[in-house]
């Protein structure tokens, strides 16, 4: 869980979630974005959308560096014995 709050997971968490999101919007909600119709039901969906790849992205990161110190870990046990 530490890791989720590391500088560097949450940046690429946060490129991803604006890059992710917005393509997300465009398809989800491009309809009302377009036709200026955009109800606060549809502002809501949308913020909500960006929490989606954010939540995903950093919970790869996590898992990724948690795998990578416990494959480090198995490493230097296996050379000590």
């Amino acid at each position: 869980m530490k890791y989720a709050f590391q500088w560097p997971v949450v940046h690429r968490s946060l490129i991803l979630a604006a890059i992710v999101g917005s393509l997300l919007i465009a398809i989800n909600h491009g309809s009302c974005v377009a036709s200026g119709h955009f109800s606060s039901s549809c502002m809501v969906q949308s913020g909500l959308t960006f929490f989606v790849p954010y939540f995903v992205s950093t919970i790869s990161s996590v898992l990724a560096m948690s795998g990578e110190r416990q494959s480090q870990r198995d490493e230097s046990q296996q050379d000590m014995s």
